[in-house]
């Protein structure tokens, strides 16, 4: 009797509400397969994964293929002993073909029922979580497919109006256009974006502006012995001390909405904002109220290279409780609403440093100076926090700024 097939399983270790699907398989159904060997990538709405061979012998089947969603711990393929016959792709699941071309007229009918087929892993699921009916859904994708955008559109202006909805970037006939495929990442990026501001927090912005000649004066001062000891000294760091700062006094920006309570977080798990050329991510500093500022920097700056290269692990990207948004270092003044991170309730935003004139009184006189100042907004969950405590945050989180004490 031959030895049974291993079983290649998606990683157990995944965030509540986080989604993959199969990135690409390394290997092809017969390859050979060593034991700890690359096998697959999996790419969730944050980080790729690669998944390692739990066993050596060649790849004899594929059960989820490329494009696929798949659930922690669910099976992605087997691979057998060498000596055994590997399916052929003809004996594969009936899922995992193309959809025979007899499909095409019924997919050209105008609101005709879209076959399974033709829905994307993520389309099916969005209908599913909403109940939609997919043949009343009027899909904009090539072909009249239904994608991501068209759900959402739908279930946003009701169906009743859905079939009224103009497809979304379509170009006027004659005009030339460039399409620029979307990643797996791009696409639940903008998908999580919508559902956030239009289908679960209400997002209201409050905005000051900051005056940073005490954090300019003292960063001047230590900035060399950081550097000294390995660490980068930035602004960032003394934007995310002041934070913590503020969210001592005002908890409930360091918590999420629950049905039943507000649950308020009792450790600081730091989001920093990070362009990549996937798009943002916000690798997490975790236990942030227990560091000082050296620990601050030198956690950030480790967490940024590891974003810009392409590196984090999806543990470096989970449980995320607070974020800050630096979106001043590409010449942003202000952004408002930032949207919200699910499960979060609010998001800080830092715009553009530069130096501006401003009255300040001295002695009892008025008189102008030039100022290191920036916009910084805070964007809220309306239904955790109030205009008021919105305020009540910002004024901590500019006077600890304003009057920088080592």
């Amino acid at each position: 009797m031959p030895p049974p097939a291993i079983e290649i399983r998606a990683p157990e270790e995944q965030q509540e509400g986080t989604r993959s699907q199969v990135l690409r398989w390394l290997k092809a159904l017969g390859d050979p397969v060593g034991e700890h060997e690359p096998l697959i990538e999996l790419e969730t709405d944050k980080v790729t994964v690669e998944v390692a061979a739990p066993g050596s012998g060649v790849l004899a089947e594929i059960v989820k293929g490329e494009g696929e969603e798949v659930a922690p711990g669910e099976v992605l393929g087997r691979i057998a002993a060498s000596a055994e016959r590997v399916a052929t792709p003809a004996e594969a699941p009936p899922r995992a073909q193309p959809p025979p071309a007899a499909a095409a007229p019924a997919e050209r009918a105008s609101h005709a029922r879209a076959p399974e087929g033709r829905l994307s892993p993520a389309v099916r699921r969005l209908l599913t979580e909403r109940g939609l009916d997919p043949g009343r859904v009027r899909g904009t994708g090539e072909g009249g497919r239904i994608t991501v955008d068209d759900v959402l559109r739908h279930a946003a202006a009701g169906t009743a109006g859905a079939r009224s909805v103009p497809a979304a970037g379509r170009a006027e006939p004659g005009i030339a256009v460039r399409r620029v495929p979307h990643s797996a990442v791009r696409k639940r990026i903008a998908a999580r974006m919508v559902e956030s501001l239009l289908h679960t927090a209400p997002h209201v912005s409050t905005v000051f502006e900051i005056d940073l000649s005490a954090v300019l004066e003292h960063r001047a001062r230590h900035r060399q012995a950081f550097a000294e000891r390995g660490v980068a000294l930035t602004l960032t760091a003394y934007f995310v001390r002041a934070a913590i700062e503020a969210i001592a006094q005002v908890p409930e920006a360091n918590s999420r909405w629950g049905e039943e309570a507000l649950e308020i977080y009792e450790t600081v798990n730091f989001g920093i904002g990070t362009a990549t050329p996937e798009g943002l991510v916000a690798p997490v500093l975790r236990g942030a109220e227990a560091l000082d500022l050296e620990r601050t920097a030198a956690g950030i700056e480790t967490l940024v290279r590891r974003a810009r290269d392409g590196k984090l692990t999806p543990e470096e990207v989970r449980g995320g409780t607070f974020t800050l948004s630096n979106h001043g270092v590409s010449g942003s003044l202000i952004a408002a609403p930032i949207i919200l991170y699910p499960g979060q309730a609010a998001i800080l935003g830092i715009g553009k440093l530069e130096k501006r004139a401003v009255v300040i009184e001295e002695g009892g006189e008025a008189r102008i100076a030039i100022r290191p100042r920036c916009y910084a907004t805070l964007t809220i969950d309306h239904r955790v926090m109030d205009g008021e405590r919105a305020n009540r945050f910002m004024q901590i989180f500019a006077e600890r700024l304003a009057l920088w004490r080592d």
